[in-house]
């Protein structure tokens, strides 16, 4: 065999090998705790994101998610909540008898000065208690900070070491344009969208 036709089989293993590395990792699904749930419910917990503040009535992302999957999602969102008044009331998310609980906290934290440490100590706290009642988690990500932000690597991690099913900030692309916020840190009906579009390949995943 010719040295030339060594190296082509060689390359042409190569991308075998790569493709199918990357064909599996692209088509496997996380690992997420509770994947098996016998919960009955869809639970959106969290704060004013999830409440909808600067939609219209219906066009809030947990409306417009419930719409798109044909299951009605209690919305607990309130304004103004940090992961510390979270954790005061994620009673009230667990006695709703979860399949999934939508996990959105934290915003609140960054821009009240809570120390990061708290604010993922505060969201390890929650997602073990939902964890434990037999619930999966879908945790949603938000930025910490204008120019850099300081919870996106946190936020991997957090969901990669707790098993969560997961989407990273769902502010990004919105933030500063007037055609998706209503203000500075609330979406306007189209925002909400974009936000629901992140979320809904994820949620209905679980849902399978």
């Amino acid at each position: 065999m010719t040295s030339k036709k060594k190296l082509l089989i060689a390359i042409g293993a190569i991308i075998i090998i790569v493709g199918a590395w990357f064909f599996f990792f692209r088509n496997s699904e996380p690992e997420i705790i509770n994947r098996n749930s016998k919960g009955t419910t869809i639970v959106a917990f969290g704060d004013s994101l999830i409440h909808g503040v600067g939609s219209t009535e219906g066009n809030d992302f947990i409306s417009l998610l419930s719409q798109r999957v044909g299951q009605p999602i209690i919305n607990l969102g309130i304004n103004g909540n940090t992961t510390v008044d979270g954790l005061a009331r994620i009673k009230k998310a667990l006695d709703k008898d979860p399949k999934i609980v939508i996990l959105l906290l934290g915003g609140n934290d960054y821009l009240r000065k809570v120390p990061i440490e708290t604010t993922f100590k505060n969201l390890e706290l929650m997602v073990k208690a939902i964890q434990k009642q037999g619930s999966m988690v879908l945790l949603l990500g938000v930025r910490g900070g204008l120019l850099t932000d300081i919870f996106a690597d946190k936020f991997e991690e957090f969901a990669e070491t707790h098993k969560v099913a997961f989407v990273p900030n769902v502010l990004d692309g919105l933030i500063a344009k007037n055609k998706y916020m209503s203000d500075a840190v609330h979406p306007n009906d189209a925002g909400y969208k974009e936000i629901a579009d992140k979320v809904e390949p994820v949620l209905r995943m679980l849902l399978k």
